[in-house]
């Protein structure tokens, strides 16, 4: 697959869809310039085929195929939800090709959460060649300090863009928490109320640093969290692609 998006679907009920939406269509345009019309039938095709009843995680495919656009839908059940994340660092360099785009590199990311989980983890975090956390392989990261809400420094790391990071970074904003920006080495979060996030599982805390000395923090805010963020959810049917 070359574009690739997913989001929870719950009773017809999807958090922050749009975003998922401009995101997909905004990588089909931009990496692999497909046009928008093209995108948007598909996309208003794909959105009334989702079901409206139970628990779905639909996935959006492009691929291209000698040099056209091929889209795709396949609906899932979604998986359960789990509410805690162990996390270990993967060590080796980052290989992916295109790192604000979800699909691409998704082979290598999962041969590297493979490897993490068959030590003891549910989640790989990828490094930068300094040493930094950038994110997971499938989720990304937030951590409180005080009562400051972190997310990394996409100016400074490749980040995919989240959708699940950017809402909940939207939603501290409009409560008047403040939000800051940094480059973190693991050990910086010792201690530390740090979630892992993403559109399936929503705000897992880190319940533990796999093969590292790093203690993770309690984590008192994120059920209360994960309560404001499916409180957000709005019906798929309402969402029009233009």
């Amino acid at each position: 697959m070359d574009v690739i998006d997913s989001w929870l679907v719950t009773d017809g009920r999807v958090v922050s869809l749009e975003a998922h939406i401009d995101r997909f269509s905004t990588a089909c345009a931009s990496t692999f310039s497909v046009p928008q019309e093209r995108t948007t039938t598909f996309l208003r095709a794909a959105l009334r085929r989702i079901p409206t009843v139970g628990r779905w995680f639909p996935r959006l495919e492009l691929a291209i195929v000698d040099d056209e656009p091929n889209f795709h839908l396949w609906l899932r059940p979604a998986p359960l939800r789990t509410s805690t994340i162990r996390l270990r660092v993967h060590h080796g360099p980052d290989q992916r090709r295109h790192p604000s785009v979800k699909g691409p590199d998704l082979c290598w990311l999962a041969g590297v959460r493979s490897a993490a989980q068959r030590q003891g983890a549910d989640e790989a975090v990828i490094l930068s060649e300094d040493g930094r956390l950038i994110e997971g392989t499938t989720t990304s990261l937030l951590w409180w300090r005080d009562d400051t809400l972190y997310a990394p420094d996409s100016d400074r790391l490749d980040l995919l863009p989240s959708v699940t990071r950017m809402t909940l970074l939207r939603l501290a904003a409009d409560s008047r928490i403040r939000v800051a920006y940094a480059c973190p080495r693991p050990s910086d979060l010792a201690g530390l109320e740090t979630w892992a996030v993403n559109a399936l599982h929503g705000v897992r805390p880190v319940l533990e640093w796999v093969g590292s000395t790093t203690a993770a923090g309690p984590a008192p805010r994120a059920h209360s969290w994960q309560t404001r963020l499916d409180a957000l959810a709005s019906a798929s049917a309402s969402i029009a692609c233009s």
